[in-house]
């Protein structure tokens, strides 16, 4: 087994190459995030409740505005930190079939490509003058790919939030096992 930093690991055999990329080992970083989410629905708690004693119409759309953008980020931050929490990527090729799944808790559909099909295997570019690609790699969202190929018309992404050298070795093992295969 070859280990990548501390998130991902890699096993080459013969007919098989598998790769776990890890959500985080970051506890210090996890315990902060749930703190927030603890703070957050607290906060959403406290507005509810009071909803219920405002007698003025636009006070009460207005809360009821404001609980709507509650919920969409009650619910981003709740996915967030039970993916860091129990989530990981799996990638692994066999028998000339290329499986990918987000598992979280031990569950997670499994996706299949034929690597005869995949066309544009790349390592996408992060930008740290861009707000989105900043967004994106930071640890309190779901999200930051960093490999992408397309697959009859459709893309894939996977390897959430890694470094550029660890994308780089991703990507060469998986490009490496795939041109020996053929």
């Amino acid at each position: 087994m070859k280990l990548l930093g501390e998130r991902i690991s890699i096993v080459k055999k013969q007919n098989l190459l598998s790769i776990v990329i890890l959500a985080t080992n970051d506890k210090r970083k996890l315990a902060l995030l749930f703190l927030w989410l603890l703070a957050w629905s607290v906060c959403g708690v406290i507005v509810m409740i009071n909803y219920f004693q405002i007698t003025n119409e636009k006070a009460k759309l207005f809360l009821l505005i404001y609980l709507s953008f509650w919920i969409y980020f009650e619910v981003s931050i709740i996915r967030a930190f039970i993916w860091r929490k129990y989530g990981k990527e799996k990638i692994w090729i066999k028998e000339g079939v290329f499986h990918y799944q987000r598992e979280v808790n031990g569950k997670g559909k499994i996706k299949e490509y034929t690597p005869d099909l995949m066309r544009e295997f790349k390592i996408l570019d992060v930008r740290p003058s861009n707000l989105i690609d900043s967004l994106n790699q930071s640890f309190w969202v779901r999200g930051g790919e960093r490999l992408e190929f397309l697959y009859q018309a459709k893309s894939l992404r996977f390897g959430m939030q890694i470094s550029d050298e660890q994308a780089r070795n991703v990507f060469n093992e998986i490009r490496d096992f795939l041109s020996g295969t053929k």
